[in-house]
């Protein structure tokens, strides 16, 4: 089989050649020893470097730009994905000021607010480390923000242009392997405290907050789907080890009506609708898996008590995308890495409903003896 082939037979349930490959991101570091070379993929350390080839001037940010997307697919091929992830984490907006070779300045309204952002090189995160004050918004300080992603989502005009990063993967690698689209996200906001109040205190307001964001993924389905995006991968993170961040009733009157709205669209247009989150999500699975319309969930994580073969005897028709520590490929040893990636497949082989790969990103610090492992043992059981 191709891998379009064999992430076609997986959709669909039926026994592929091999268990389909796709891991959900990889840090720089990681892909720097794989490709041998300075990988421009990862997560802040992206953003970072995003924002240094934009201090350097225009022909800096369009070699970066170049860089990144040859980069993910290069990675994508260097470990023989099935999906490929065409982008990986960005930051377009132009630094004020540049503290020093890992620190930024940025500004907005005349710089009245601002904030310091530096990179570590050791984790590859870019944080913010200052900022201007601001008030914690309420939940009655939402109203203006919703009014404002009502008005940009009803303007929102996307074109095929707009997904450059999605084109060129489609491109180069389209033919012959799935390319994950974007633009789908359906998520509840959950950074700001003043979001999980509204769930409770204001519902209409997250309601219209989640059709903002509705709106905009059907504008996006209209566009990518006929370039060739068949995988739709969306979600957001809402859940930990523990359970979901707010409670199964919110998500099943909330959250559900909106999923089932992007699942109906991707479907309309031949596509597939995919759910991400980490964590714990058993307490909203009948709403989730059952009624939402979605054909698959990434980001899977068994240490989070999501096991495959439980979830393929309720859900069937449901996709599992991950499943492979990464925990356990950051902190275990080889032994228990390559036990994890056995297990994982022979689950996958058991279902026939797997796309197998690292259930998150594999972290800079991860050893390369734990990277060794679990390449091997796909190798030799997939």
């Amino acid at each position: 089989m191709t891998p379009k082939e064999r992430v076609q037979a997986v959709l669909e349930g039926r026994a592929p050649d091999k268990v389909p490959i796709a891991h959900i991101s990889v840090s720089s570091r990681v892909a720097s020893r794989i490709l041998g070379r300075d990988a421009y993929v990862g997560g802040g350390i992206n953003q970072w470097r995003e924002a240094t080839a934009l201090w350097n001037g225009d022909d800096a940010h369009a070699e970066f730009v170049e860089r990144t997307r040859q980069d993910s697919i290069g990675i994508a091929l260097a470990l023989d994905h099935d999906v490929v992830r065409p982008d990986y984490w960005r930051d377009s907006r132009k630094p004020a000021a540049r503290l020093d070779e890992h620190t930024f300045r940025y500004e907005t309204d005349g710089g009245s607010r601002w904030e310091v952002m530096r990179f570590d090189p050791d984790t590859e995160l870019y944080s913010v480390v200052a900022r201007s004050p601001r008030p914690e918004p309420g939940a009655d300080d939402l109203d203006a923000l919703v009014a404002r992603a009502e008005e940009a989502a009803e303007r929102y005009r996307p074109r095929a242009e707009d997904f450059a990063d999605a084109c060129y993967a489609l491109e180069k690698v389209g033919h012959e392997r799935e390319v994950r689209g974007p633009g789908v996200s359906t998520a509840i906001p959950h950074s700001q405290p003043a979001w999980l109040e509204a769930t409770l205190l204001r519902p209409d307001l997250v309601a219209r907050y989640l059709d903002a964001q509705v709106t905009r993924s059907l504008k996006n389905i209209k566009v990518l789907a006929p370039m060739g995006v068949r995988l739709f991968f969306g979600g957001g993170d809402f859940a930990s080890n523990q359970g979901p961040m707010y409670s199964p009733r919110v998500f099943h009157d909330l959250m559900l009506p909106r999923l089932k709205r992007v699942s109906e669209a991707c479907h309309e247009a031949g596509a597939y609708h995919l759910f991400g989150t980490d964590g714990d999500v058993w307490p909203v699975a009948e709403d989730l898996y059952g009624r939402s319309g979605v054909d698959g969930h990434y980001e899977l994580d068994r240490r989070a008590g999501m096991d495959i073969v439980k979830i393929h005897e309720r859900y069937p028709h449901i996709t599992m995308v991950g499943n492979i520590s990464s925990f356990i490929l950051h902190m275990g040893s080889p032994e228990e890495v390559a036990a994890e990636t056995r297990a994982c497949l022979a689950e996958a082989k058991q279902t026939n409903k797997v796309v197998a790969g690292c259930s998150n990103i594999i972290v800079p610090e991860t050893p390369l003896e734990n990277m060794e492992a679990m390449l091997d043992t796909i190798a030799e059981y997939r």
